[in-house]
């Protein structure tokens, strides 16, 4: 077995402090977000319109946007986080809110880029791919310095990267669609890895633990129903049956029904992604209709976040829900001079984040806080080696500064990369999400690792997957 459940190790402590997890090789992902699969004949129709709206509507920031030149000197240059801040998804804004206002703190510490101060800015897509192209549109009539776009979940990914990249805008994406594994948007960037891989990793530990039936509830919106296909193929490859399987409205207060469903299915444990309240409310009735207690749940990287444990652990106690609960999660850093500088980043802006709940110390294994963090060090770094803050002009950068080259330089925080790329050194900048190794479609993806909580809410690592445990999947 490659991990055993009963040796944990903690990812942070209330004070931050990291826990004895070796160090990833591999830039991991997804925090997760909403993800999703939409038709590409949306992207292509969202591209035309797209194109259309760049000449018709007001330019914002086209200035930096477009190559031309970037922000005049001496101004601040914003950062627009995308993402849901309100509908079922609305935890993950704030999310990489914070990461947003980590790194540039950090970075404007350092002296800024070029002269700039970084800011952030969110734009709430509300998790609906209708709502969300005309709030894209907004941001860029009213950001005239906008330098960087991170989030655009899976949500609305499919509706919004045609728009962001037609207009030259570089964009760091917490989406695990598929679709982009094989579609090039040349200012589309990503660190987390497709949806179907992540799927393959629940049905890993499902093997793992020895469960021979699992009942499957995720949430109706796009980012979730990802999942299921890929997931319901890997257990037939792994011999394990499909009790029931659920798709939960994200807008209804109540599932009675689905638990029903799946405590007389007699499943080992159940495979989840139903974001917001969704979960929670199927936790307590499950419990309710099966004596007290709770089945063994295993969860996507997005039940790692200071929310949903919450949420969770109300619903059905602390230890009830922690007794037997993993997850997925990629390979993320939690010693060494990468961790502590993002950690130290990070909790500096505790209490500061509008919509923050929860325990801020679980944002620092939140994939979306790590590489979402990592995205916005590296677009930074490009702008300061290609001395510009036009993603027309810095983007190329991204690649070289993270893939690194021969006799490249190893440097772990925006500060000490900054000061090596000043100094006339070739840098490549790895941070707490570990190397990164961007391919042809500019993908970075990572490991695997299993993880718990304590009933205190403290994320424990208990073990990793390796790519020969997914690849019969």
């Amino acid at each position: 077995m490659m991990f055993t459940i009963p040796v944990t190790r903690p990812v942070a402590d209330a004070g931050g402090r990291s826990g004895s997890r070796p160090a990833a090789d591999a830039r991991s992902g997804s925090g997760r977000a909403a993800r999703g699969r939409r038709a590409w004949v949306l992207l292509a129709v969202v591209a035309a319109a797209a194109l259309a709206g760049c000449s018709s509507a007001s330019s914002g920031g086209s200035a930096v946007g477009s190559g031309a030149g970037g922000a005049a000197s001496g101004g601040a240059i914003t950062i627009a986080d995308v993402a849901p801040f309100s509908g079922a998804d609305a935890v993950l804004g704030p999310i990489y809110l914070a990461s947003c206002y980590g790194a540039t703190a950090a970075i404007n510490s350092a002296g800024g880029v070029l002269g700039h101060q970084l800011t952030c800015k969110s734009v709430d897509t509300r998790g609906d791919p209708a709502d969300a192209v005309p709030a894209v549109n907004q941001m860029f009539a009213s950001t005239p310095n906008l330098a960087l776009v991170i989030g655009c979940t899976s949500d609305e990914a499919a509706s919004v990267v045609p728009v962001i990249n037609a207009r030259k805008m570089a964009m760091f994406c917490m989406t695990g669609q598929s679709e982009f594994d094989s579609v090039h948007f040349p200012y589309f960037y990503r660190l987390v890895p497709p949806d179907l891989e992540e799927s393959y990793a629940m049905v890993a530990i499902a093997e793992e633990l020895h469960y021979k039936r699992i009942a499957m509830a995720f949430g109706n919106d796009i980012g979730s129903q990802t999942f299921i296909q890929p997931a319901i193929a890997a257990l037939q490859k792994a011999g394990i049956t499909l009790t029931t399987d659920q798709t939960l409205d994200l807008k209804a207060t109540t599932f009675r029904t689905e638990a029903e469903e799946i405590v007389q299915s007699h499943p080992d444990a159940i495979m989840t992604e139903a974001l917001g309240s969704a979960d929670p409310t199927l936790f307590s009735e499950i419990a309710q209709l099966n004596g007290g207690k709770m089945i063994p749940v295993i969860g996507t990287s997005a039940a790692i976040s200071p929310s949903f444990f919450k949420s969770a652990a109300a619903a059905v106690g602390a230890s009830t829900f922690t007794a037997n609960f993993h997850a997925d999660n990629l390979a993320l850093e939690s010693s060494g001079p990468a961790y502590q500088a993002f950690s130290k980043a990070l909790l500096g802006e505790q209490g500061k984040v509008p919509g923050d709940t929860g325990d801020f110390t679980t944002y620092l294994s939140a994939p979306g806080g790590v590489h979402l963090y990592d995205g916005i060090n590296l677009a930074a770094l490009a702008m300061i080696m290609s001395h510009s803050t036009s993603p027309s002009v810095y983007g190329p950068d991204i690649v070289k500064i993270g893939n690194g080259a021969s006799g490249a330089t190893m440097c772990y925080s925006f500060a000490t990369c900054a000061a090596a790329l000043k100094a006339g050194q070739a840098i490549r900048y790895e941070g707490p999400g570990g190397a990164t190794n961007f391919d042809s479609f500019h993908d970075s993806l990572g490991l695997f690792q299993v993880d718990t909580y304590s009933p205190n809410g403290q994320v424990n690592v208990v073990g990793s997957l390796t790519a020969a445990q997914l690849r019969p999947l």
